[in-house]
C-alpha cells in the first residue's frame, strides 16, 4: 500500500506564498535552515496576542479539543464530538478529509486544516438545527490572498463534515477588523492552488530560485537559496528582475547577469520598451564591472553643503504607531566635529517628548539641511507634526531643508548592488554597522526586549544602530557630492 500525504493548511500557505519554500519544508535538508530571527518570534508572539484579545472580547466562553497539537487524528475526533454536540465556539479545532486513499500505485491524500473558531449559527446540518462558519484571526491589516485560500478551504473541510457549504468564511484582522471572505470566488482559486501545489510536491519537482528581498527576508531557508542564486549568478538577483520579466528574459536566452549585460538593446527595448531595457542593462553591466554608473538626467536640485549639516534617522514600530527613536548626527564641518543625539522614547508615551527635543535641536541650527534615506522621515514628521500640534509653519520650514538620498540614488546613480537599501549602498561603499545582526526588525526587537525587561544593554543596542545608520547616511552623502562633482554626463 502507498504512503500518504498530508497537505496542511500551514503547507498550503507556504505553496501561496513561495513554491519554493514549501518544497523545502517538505523534503530540504534541515541542517540548511537558518535559525529564525529574533524579529519573526515577535510577530508569533504579537499574533498569538491578537488571537487572544479576539476568544477574550468575542468568544469568551470558547471550547478547545485537549489532545496534543501533534496527534491530530484525535484532535480532529474531538472537534467532530464538539461539534456534535452544538458547542457555540471551538477553539483551535482540526478538520481532516481524504481525498484519495493510498495504493499501490499512488499515494493518499489527505487535506488538514485548523482554523482559528469554529463558530456556531442557526441552519440545518448533519449536525441538526446548526451548523458551523469558520474564522481565521490574522495579524495583517488586509485581507491578503493567503489568508482567503485557507478561509475557503476552512469552509471546504466544512462542507463536507456538515453536508451543507458555510455561506461565507470570515477574517478577523488587526484592530479586529472583519473580512467575509466570498467563497463562490476563492472556492475555485483553492482547488487551483491545491492541484498545483500537489503537482510539485508530489513529483518532487523542486522550484527553481527566485530571490526577491521582500518576500524572502524573513524565510529560514534565505540563506540556502541565496547561496544557490549567488553561485548561479541569478537574474533574481540585479534590481528591476521581477518574475514576469524575468520569465521574458529566458524567452530570449537572458539566464544570467553576464548574459543580460551582453544581451542585444534593440531585442531589449522591444520586449521592454527602452527606458527599462536601459535600466537593466546598465544595472547588469555596472554589476559584471563593479562600478557604480551615472545615469543621464540626474536630479536638478544638487545636493548641498553647509556649516552644519544633520543626518536623520528614525526607528518606529509599526505595530504600536509609534516613532520610538529620533537619531540625528550633527556635523560641522568647519571643525569636523560629529556628535549624535539619540532622542529615544524609554516609555511610548514619551513620543511626544522626544519630538519636541527633536525640535529643540532643529531650531538650534535653522539653518542646516536635513538628509535622510527614503520617504519615512518626511512622512514622520508630518505624522508627528499633526499629532502634536506643531505649527505648520514650522513643520514646512522643516520639510524644505529635507533631501532623501535614496531618491537622489535611483535618479542618479546606477550601482553594483542587489537592492538599494541604505545597508547594501553604505557596505559597498566599505562601511559596517558595528552589530552584524543589526536591522530595522531587529531594532524592533530591541525596543521591545529593553520594555518587557528594563535591561539598558537593548537601548544600547538600539541607539548604536541608530547611529550606524545615521553614519552611513552621512557617508553616502559625500560620496554622491564627490560622484556627481566627477560625473557630470
Amino acid at each position: 500500500m502507498g504512503l500518504v500525504m498530508i497537505l496542511t493548511d500551514s503547507l498550503l500557505l507556504d505553496y501561496k506564498r513561495c513554491q519554493r519554500r514549501a518544497f523545502l519544508n517538505l523534503y530540504g535538508n534541515s541542517d540548511e535552515r537558518s535559525s529564525e530571527r529574533d524579529f519573526l518570534l515577535k510577530l508569533r508572539q504579537e499574533s498569538q496576542k491578537h488571537i487572544t484579545s479576539v476568544l477574550t472580547e468575542f468568544y469568551p466562553d470558547h471550547h478547545q479539543p485537549q489532545s496534543p497539537r501533534k496527534d491530530w487524528e484525535k484532535r480532529v475526533a474531538e472537534t467532530k464530538i464538539l461539534m456534535e454536540q452544538g458547542v457555540d465556539c471551538i477553539y483551535d479545532g482540526f478538520l481532516a478529509h481524504a481525498l484519495r486513499e493510498p495504493s499501490q500505485e499512488r499515494e493518499g491524500l489527505i487535506l488538514l486544516g485548523h482554523p482559528h473558531l469554529l463558530v456556531k449559527q442557526s441552519g440545518n446540518s448533519v449536525w441538526g438545527n446548526w451548523f458551523y462558519t469558520p474564522v481565521s484571526i490574522q495579524l495583517g491589516r488586509r485581507p491578503k490572498p493567503e489568508y482567503k485560500i485557507l478561509a475557503a478551504l476552512y469552509a471546504q473541510l466544512l462542507a463536507v463534515w456538515q453536508e451543507r457549504f458555510p455561506p461565507y468564511a470570515e477574517i478577523i484582522l488587526r484592530r479586529q477588523n472583519r473580512y467575509r471572505v466570498d467563497l463562490v470566488e476563492w472556492l475555485p482559486r483553492l482547488h487551483s492552488t491545491i492541484t498545483e501545489c500537489l503537482q510539485t510536491l508530489v513529483q518532487r519537482q523542486e522550484p527553481e530560485v527566485f530571490i526577491s528581498r521582500q518576500r524572502c527576508n524573513l524565510c529560514h531557508w534565505y540563506d540556502h537559496c541565496y547561496a544557490i542564486a549567488q553561485s548561479q549568478s541569478h537574474l533574481s538577483l540585479v534590481p528591476g528582475v521581477t518574475p514576469s520579466r524575468y520569465e521574458s528574459l529566458q524567452e530570449i536566452g537572458v539566464v544570467t547577469v553576464n548574459s543580460l549585460a551582453e544581451a542585444c538593446p534593440v531585442t531589449m527595448s522591444e520586449m521592454f520598451g527602452n527606458a527599462i531595457a536601459t535600466q537593466l542593462q546598465t544595472q547588469a553591466i555596472a554589476i559584471m564591472e563593479n562600478r557604480a554608473i551615472a545615469k543621464v538626467n540626474p536630479p536638478k536640485k544638487s545636493l548641498p553643503n553647509a556649516n552644519f549639516e544633520i543626518y536623520f534617522d528614525i526607528e518606529a514600530e509599526p505595530e504600536r504607531n509609534l516613532d520610538y527613536l529620533l537619531g540625528v548626527i550633527l556635523i560641522n564641518r568647519k571643525t569636523n566635529e560629529e556628535t549624535f543625539y539619540g532622542f529615544i522614547a524609554e516609555e511610548p508615551e514619551e513620543e511626544g517628548k522626544i519630538w519636541q527635543e527633536f525640535l529643540t535641536l532643529m531650531q538650534t541650527y535653522p539653518a542646516a539641511p536635513i538628509f535622510h534615506f527614503a520617504e519615512y522621515e518626511v512622512e514622520t514628521i508630518k505624522r508627528l507634526a499633526q499629532l502634536y500640534n506643531t505649527p505648520r509653519k514650522e513643520r514646512d520650514q522643516l520639510l524644505n531643508r529635507c533631501f532623501d538620498l535614496h531618491h537622489y540614488v535611483v535618479n542618479s546613480v546606477t550601482f553594483p548592488v542587489e537592492n538599494y537599501s541604505l545597508k547594501t549602498l553604505a557596505n559597498w561603499l566599505g562601511f559596517q554597522w558595528r552589530d552584524s545582526n543589526a536591522s530595522g526588525d531587529q531594532s524592533v526587537w530591541w525596543y521591545d526586549q529593553w520594555l518587557e525587561t528594563r535591561d539598558r544593554n537593548f537601548l544600547d543596542l538600539v541607539l548604536r544602530y541608530n547611529e550606524d545608520d545615521c553614519r552611513a547616511t552621512w557617508i553616502l552623502k559625500d560620496w554622491l557630492v564627490n560622484f556627481f562633482e566627477n560625473n557630470t554626463v
